[in-house]
Formats: structure tokens, C-alpha cells, sequence
């Protein structure tokens, strides 16, 4: 059975609702693992987070963020949740954003320390952000720290998880579960400011959406400085007794189906990006297990989907729709009701409304308001002033139609939409042209400025033999407009993507425009 909703959700602590799915399941049950091959259990988990939080208090002082640059591991939620028994805002750093973009996220949260693993910075290649990071901010390793650990310690560890509301530093549901910051897909990254009710509220409609199996075991390898990876992936297992395998980078295509069989994952939280991937690199029997595979951040292609239905048994792929500033699931299809080019229905509690968008028909201006939505935002112009949404409605900046049955479909961003001769186009809509006429292939779309038209599009894509005159021809044999149809073509190895496996829209708008004014 799903569960319900309940109203005392949003008045629940994290750490709370971490200990109350400890005594419901059972401090023996073994919650989650990685790599490494040690599967903890909550009484495990638990002795691990006071065995940290103890280590930690000794050097962090009266710190009250901390930044953590850390891989998708057992490590990591240990290290997220000891900072909570700490009552200490854990801020997730993206290593993968760049020196100038951590360097803002350091100064906007006002942190003075950063946790962080030799070994991860090692694997990652990350010793240049790191120099650069010594410069303004103090690294803590916690391979280094580890092995301080004494008997007395691990006395404390072990009698602290067995009654952890005696050693856990209380906090309230409306305190600070986290900050993260926005992607940067099309702009610099915002600091988004997640209170402890707004994780515990998501992580509780996700459950109340679609009904969650204690055996199952959810298989995480998204960073967990994104919100899918760290809500999804991390805080949403732990907190429904679902086992979890966590792993460091979905990157890793030809590792990731053999792990998906050895652990005997039933759910795998992704993007189209990476599942796509896997699904070329794996065999039949890697999938076998799946119950289902969730994806964000981007629209499924039909490819992806066809895929695993053919090879995979018919495996369903549940597209869903986040935004970090949401914690993040805002809507996600279900297991047996699963609308193919919609992102299902909205989450319980939820409420949408649609703001008219002119020169835009059959859809709206998606804002939301609900138990999930953010406490504000953080800048780094003025770093002591959360920002919180006007009445509690987010905008959240997104295209979208809403169906008879209550099944999203997103239109494209708001920003991604172009006027051209006086017509507004979907940057999302040409892009779907280009992969309907090259599936096996990536694309994005830019728009840059036209003194004729107002504004012109350009086709960014990995197809090297890709050629304006068959978009012209499929736009024709299927009605699409001819203002559709990009008449510039860049061709590059490779489409940039970020971290979180979104379209880095920011450096193919730079390109673009350098090669407009070269030409």
C-alpha cells in the first residue's frame, strides 16, 4: 500500500524521521551500502554518525554550514547526517561547476570549512580545485580525521545509536536540512535554501505518489550535490527502509548494468542521458531486476524508452519532473499508469497554477506551492538574506499543459523559447525534430540574435554528417513550421553536459555566439 500523507510529515525533524524509520524497520535491517561492499544497517548507520559527529565537533567548533565535497557513498551519508546530529547545515559543494562557481557557492553560504575525502580527490582529479579552494576556505579530509577515532569513542558511537533521541542536538522541521545550488544549466548557480520539512515532506509524497517495497533496493549513482541524488537517492531510502546502493558517477556506463545485477537493484535513479548509456553498454539479464527506472532533469527520448521495452523486458521508465527548489519532485509518473511524453501527475499536497505566456497556446506558466517548497534563496550580493517565495508559490519558470487527468507535460523553459519574425518557438520542440531525424545522437538549441527576424536558431550536435536539408525534409513529410527549423548546424565531438547530466545550455550559448561572430 501507498502511504498517506500525513500532516504531523511536516512537523518532523530530519533526523527524526531518520530514527523513526529505524525503530519501524528494525535496527538490523541492512539500509544501505556501496562500493566498498560494507552494508550497514540503521544501528550500524547510526553508530557511524555519532562515531563522526564526535570526531567533527572537535574541529568544526561553533561553525554552524559546512560545506561537503564528497561522492555519492555510504561516506557521504553518513557525513550529511552526522552534521545534522550536530545541528549544523550541511552545503553540498558541486565539484564539477568549476573554480569560479565553488569559489561563489563558498562566499554565498558563508562557510568557513569544506569535508571532503583524499581518496575521492584523488579518484576525481580534483587536486587543481582543491589547490585553488585552500586559498579561502579550510579542507577537511575525513580519511585524516578517521583515524583519530579512540575506544572511547567508539564506546560513545555504539551507546549513542542505541538511544539516539539521548545524543542527537534537537533541531526543528523549519531549520535548515540543507543548501544547494541550482545547476547553472542556463545562468549562474543560485543558492537554494531546503528546511528539514521540505526534505521529509517530499521524501513522504514520493511515497504517498507510488507505493515503495521495503525489499526493494534503490540503486543511486546521481551526485548528491544534486537534489534527485541527495533526496531520491539518499535521504528518500533511508527514510522509507529501502535498501540502497550508492554509487560514485554515473559516468562509469560500462560498470554501472553489472553493478545494477550484482546488487539486484529494483528501482535506478537517473537521467536519459545516462540511462540511454547503460542501456547500450549492458545486457538483458543487468535489468532484470528492475522494477522501474526514475528519470529527471531532461525529457526521455523514445529511443530510451523503446530500448527497454524491446531488449529489457519491457522494463518502464517513469519520467518525473524536479527542480532543486522543490527538494525536488514535483511530479513523476506511475509504475502502472505510465503516460509516455508527460512527467505523470503532480505529488500530493501539491497545488499548480498556469500563468498565460503570450504568443505560447495550450499551456501556461507552471508556479507551485506545497509542504516542499523551498525556504528561500541565498545571493551572494546579500549572503544573510534567504529569500523565501511570496506566499509560498514558486515559479518555477517552466512551459507546461496539464491534461484532463491531471498528466504534466512540459513545454520547454520559459527562456527557451524564441521569437523569430514575431512567432514564438520552442527551443524543447526543435531539438525533439533533430532527435526524431538522428536518435542515435545528441542535440541542443540555441537561439542568438538576428537584426532580420529578431532571432535565429542554431543546431548543436554530435551527428558529423548532420545536414539542414533533412530537418527541412521531416518538417515537411510531418507539418512541422518552417521557422523550426534551425538553419545553422555547429558540429561538435561531444554535447556539454553538467554534473546533474543536464544540457550545459550556458557553454553552447558561448559557442554559439562565437561562431556567429567568426563567420
Amino acid at each position: 500500500m501507498k502511504r498517506a500523507f500525513k500532516a504531523s510529515d511536516t512537523q518532523t525533524s530530519l533526523f527524526d524521521a531518520l530514527i523513526q524509520a529505524q525503530k519501524r524497520f528494525g535496527s538490523d535491517k541492512i539500509i544501505i551500502e556501496d562500493q566498498d561492499r560494507k552494508p550497514l544497517s540503521y544501528g550500524m548507520f547510526l553508530a557511524g554518525i555519532f562515531g563522526l559527529s564526535r570526531l567533527l565537533k572537535r574541529h568544526l567548533g561553533d561553525e554552524g554550514r559546512v560545506g561537503m565535497m564528497l561522492p555519492t557513498s555510504s561516506g557521504g551519508a553518513v557525513s550529511f547526517f552526522a552534521l545534522h546530529a550536530l545541528a549544523k547545515v550541511p552545503v553540498m559543494i558541486n565539484f564539477t561547476s568549476g573554480q569560479a562557481n565553488v569559489k561563489a557557492a563558498v562566499q554565498t553560504a558563508q562557510i568557513k570549512t569544506v569535508l571532503s575525502s583524499r581518496r575521492f580527490i584523488e579518484n576525481a582529479k580534483l587536486e587543481d580545485l582543491v589547490d585553488s579552494m585552500k586559498s579561502y576556505v579550510r579542507i577537511i579530509y575525513l580519511d585524516d580525521i578517521r583515524k583519530e577515532i579512540t575506544t572511547t569513542d567508539k564506546l560513545f558511537a555504539l551507546a549513542a545509536s542505541k538511544v539516539p533521541n539521548l545524543f542527537v542536538k534537537k533541531t526543528k522541521a523549519s531549520d535548515i536540512g540543507v543548501i544547494l545550488f541550482t545547476s547553472g544549466s542556463f545562468g549562474s548557480p543560485r543558492g537554494v535554501v531546503l528546511t528539514q520539512s521540505n526534505l521529509v515532506s517530499n521524501t513522504r509524497q514520493i511515497e504517498a505518489h507510488i507505493e515503495l517495497k521495503p525489499e526493494w533496493v534503490a540503486f543511486n549513482p546521481m551526485p548528491i550535490f544534486h537534489s534527485l541524488g541527495l533526496t531520491g537517492g539518499v535521504i528518500l531510502p533511508l527514510l522509507a527502509g529501502l535498501r540502497s546502493f550508492q554509487y560514485p558517477s554515473p559516468l562509469h556506463v560500462k560498470v554501472i548494468p553489472g553493478l545494477l545485477k550484482e546488487s539486484k537493484a529494483s528501482l535506478l535513479f537517473s537521467t536519459d542521458t545516462f540511462v540511454n548509456q547503460y542501456a547500450r553498454s549492458g545486457e538483458p539479464e543487468d535489468f532484470k531486476t528492475l522494477a522501474f527506472v526514475v528519470c529527471g532533469a531532461e525529457k526521455v527520448r523514445d529511443e530510451t524508452h523503446n530500448l527497454f521495452q524491446t531488449q529489457f523486458g519491457g522494463v518502464p521508465i517513469l519520467e518525473g519532473y524536479g527542480v532543486t527548489e522543490c527538494s525536488p519532485v514535483v511530479a513523476v509518473n506511475f509504475p502502472d499508469n505510465n503516460h509516455y511524453g508527460t512527467v505523470g501527475k503532480m505529488l500530493p499536497e501539491m497545488e499548480a497554477r498556469l500563468e498565460p505566456v503570450d504568443g505560447i497556446t495550450g499551456g501556461g506558466r507552471l508556479w507551485v506551492k506545497g509542504p516542499n517548497i523551498m525556504g528561500g534563496y541565498i545571493n551572494i550580493d546579500r549572503p544573510d538574506v534567504i529569500e523565501a517565495p511570496k506566499d509560498g508559490w514558486h515559479d518555477t519558470g517552466d512551459i507546461v499543459n496539464i491534461d484532463d487527468e491531471g498528466f504534466v507535460r512540459i513545454m520547454g523553459r520559459a527562456k527557451r523559447f524564441a521569437k523569430i519574425a514575431g512567432e514564438m518557438v520552442s527551443l524543447t520542440a526543435v531539438e525533439r525534430i533533430a532527435e526524431e531525424v538522428w536518435p542515435d545522437n545528441r542535440h541542443a538549441v540555441v537561439a542568438i540574435s538576428d537584426d532580420k527576424k529578431g532571432e535565429r536558431l542554431i543546431l548543436i550536435t554530435d551527428k558529423d554528417d548532420a545536414d539542414v536539408s533533412r530537418l527541412t525534409h521531416w518538417a515537411k513529410e510531418n507539418g512541422a513550421p518552417v521557422l523550426a527549423i534551425p538553419k545553422k548546424i555547429l558540429k561538435v565531438e561531444a554535447v556539454p553536459v553538467l554534473g546533474s547530466g543536464k544540457t550545459d545550455y550556458v557553454t553552447l550559448q558561448k559557442l554559439a555566439e562565437v561562431d556567429s561572430k567568426a563567420a
